[in-house]
């Protein structure tokens, strides 16, 4: 009986991995979405110009509330990992950081 608590204490920090993990995808997703206007267009890239009037603002507008929202959630979901020793749902939380570089490397490749 007693294997079968730790079991589903495991499967408890296994969804809630999950979870959290799907909705960082959706918030990198929406990352991206939202930090577009402030891209290079393409045209104007082609042509010379570098217009630079309103793009940092823009820029940061929109990436200040993701900044503090989900470094918050998974600076906390961090520790909680690592306090409880839950290594195995920790994959899940790396596979959030590599999901993160790679929604900026897409951001600053725009740039």
């Amino acid at each position: 009986m007693q294997g079968s608590v730790g079991r589903y204490k495991h499967f408890s920090a296994f969804r809630l991995s999950l979870a959290l993990f799907i909705v960082n995808v959706i918030g990198a997703v929406d990352y991206v979405r939202a930090v577009s206007p402030s891209w290079v267009i393409p045209q104007e890239r082609a042509a010379g110009i570098h217009a630079l009037a309103g793009e940092p603002v823009v820029w940061a507008g929109a990436v200040l509330p993701f900044i503090t929202v989900f470094g918050l959630l998974d600076v906390l979901w961090g520790a909680y990992l690592c306090i409880g020793k839950k290594w195995r749902s920790g994959y899940f939380w790396l596979m959030t950081v590599a999901t993160w570089l790679i929604a900026v490397w897409i951001d600053f490749a725009h740039h």
